[in-house]
């Protein structure tokens, strides 16, 4: 019997897990669209374009009901990059300014 009602919760939670997930690729593809064209403050292109961003590279996890952390890993043009640091400020001010959705954000240079 306890098998059973197991088995029928898991049955149950899946709906609600594959939307979830869902929603979470949404929200971060929604993210990935407003950082991809901040410009590299070196030089002339977008973080997109030096493949210093991609859609990989962002997450999005559920903090509570109403909250998402919002885990950007961005990967420097060189490794000894002295900019990093202002660029994990833009983004984190472009999504300040850009997320419909409350958030934290988490930026990650690799």
């Amino acid at each position: 019997m306890e098998l059973l009602a197991g088995l029928l919760a898991v049955l149950r939670r899946q709906p609600r897990d594959r939307e979830r997930a869902r929603v979470m690729e949404e929200r971060a593809l929604e993210v990935y669209d407003i950082i991809r064209n901040i410009r590299d403050p070196e030089k002339p292109n977008t973080l997109e374009d030096l493949e210093v961003v991609s859609e990989t590279c962002v997450s999005v996890q559920e903090l509570d009901d109403e909250c998402f952390l919002v885990i950007i890993r961005f990967t420097p043009t060189v490794p000894h990059c002295s900019l990093a640091t202002l660029i994990g400020l833009c983004l984190r001010i472009k999504l300040q300014r850009c997320l419909s959705f409350k958030h934290k954000v988490r930026s990650v240079s690799l």
